[in-house]
């Protein structure tokens, strides 16, 4: 035989092999009509922090095996289990499946659910949970029933501690389980998916945060010694669009140019014509002019260390350092740092002290320019 011949037949040979494969393998089909179970983005207004856990949604799919002949159409989900109800959904949350709606070769039917392949049932009924490492199957009368087609409904839902949604960056969870057929060897991947968007707190002061002492005359002002000028005040309102843990931190815009040596509580005014030092001013806030939410009292508590530790909380009122955030709690005396907020209002108090007028170059206007930016920072 030519060669060629022999070599068209080889390749007839494993074409015909290869389809004989797929036919085999295609015998059995389950189909999931959403693979991808995505909870969107969640809304932080239209939830309730005082659950123990979060309610994030719920999604419902549509599951169907079949086969050319009937037999055993059971079905087992492969995922991390949480508990003996739930399986993971990351560490800080869980998720159920409901399955219900059966339907084998059309006829409706109860669903049982196995504790392993080829066991009965434990529990059987027209709606049922799925359980971490069981099965689910159609039944009657506690016997597992054959078939060629079996139409399912699946309703997902899914739950997450309520600190673990109160993210610092937009944040994506996702896991992935494995829906199989032990008997017919079929399997399909499930992604459940849910985004999380970090809380915004918006702050905000009375006069746009502008402290004015108008025009003051060099002749009116003390030549050798500091001036300290009329104390004013801001009010600060920040408003959160859910209960949050939250300090201030205040940073000097014109730092280097405080008076009075080192001071990280003083704030500078910037510097005149010469580049001399114009004063310093002082932010201070105390407690018990402040309110939030329901909380009969606050008191503050500050951290030097970016909130790995915090001072044991106090009603002192106290100007804010430069290098410290600041928080609210409602308890006296503890070092667990802020409670979570979502409304705080108050009034925070600027005391400025300029410097002696013989140290400045008056030969133009001194214009007073300290500037400072007051922070919400998530510890």
């Amino acid at each position: 035989m030519p060669l060629a011949s022999c070599l068209r037949q080889l390749c007839l040979g494993l074409l015909i092999g290869a389809a004989g494969t797929a036919q085999a393998f295609e015998e059995c089909q389950l189909n999931v009509s959403e693979p991808l179970l995505d909870l969107g983005l969640m809304s932080r207004l239209a939830q309730n922090d005082s659950a123990p856990q979060r309610l994030l949604g719920e999604r419902r799919l549509s599951v169907t095996v079949s086969c050319p002949q009937a037999e055993d159409l059971s079905l087992f989900y492969q995922a991390q289990a949480a508990n003996p109800q739930r399986w993971q959904f990351t560490e800080h949350g869980s998720y159920a499946i409901e399955v219900g709606n059966a339907l084998l070769d059309g006829r409706a039917v109860e669903l049982g659910v196995l504790p392993a392949v080829g066991q009965a049932p434990v529990s059987s009924g027209s709606v049922m949970q799925w359980r971490p490492d069981h099965g689910i199957a159609p039944v009657e009368r506690g016997v597992v029933l054959s078939g060629k087609t079996l139409a399912l409904q699946l309703t997902l839902r899914a739950w997450a501690d309520p600190a673990a949604t109160q993210v610092r960056d937009a944040t994506t969870w996702e896991v992935a389980g494995m829906l199989y057929g032990p008997r017919h060897g079929r399997y399909r991947e499930l992604t459940l998916r849910a985004h999380f968007a970090p809380i915004a707190c918006l702050p905000s002061l009375s006069d746009q945060g502008v402290v004015d002492y108008g025009t003051l005359y060099a002749k009116d002002l003390n030549a050798s010694t500091e001036t300290p000028l009329p104390t004013r005040t801001l009010r600060l309102n920040v408003t959160c669009d859910a209960p949050i843990r939250f300090a201030l931190r205040m940073k000097d815009n014109r730092d280097g140019s405080a008076t009075g040596g080192t001071d990280e509580t003083a704030y500078g005014l910037d510097l005149d014509a010469s580049r001399n030092k114009i004063g310093r001013f002082y932010l201070t806030i105390d407690p018990a002019e402040f309110s939030a939410d329901a909380f009969p009292t606050l008191y503050r508590t500050d951290s030097t260390s970016n909130g790995v530790a915090w001072s044991s909380s106090t009603a002192r009122q106290i100007p804010m350092a430069a290098n410290s955030i600041m928080g609210f709690t409602d308890k006296t005396g503890v070092t667990t740092g802020p409670v979570a907020l979502q409304t705080l209002t108050g009034t925070m108090r600027i005391k400025t002290y300029l410097a002696p007028m013989q140290t400045l170059d008056l030969r133009d206007v001194v214009h007073i320019n300290g500037s400072g930016t007051l922070e919400i920072v998530y510890p």
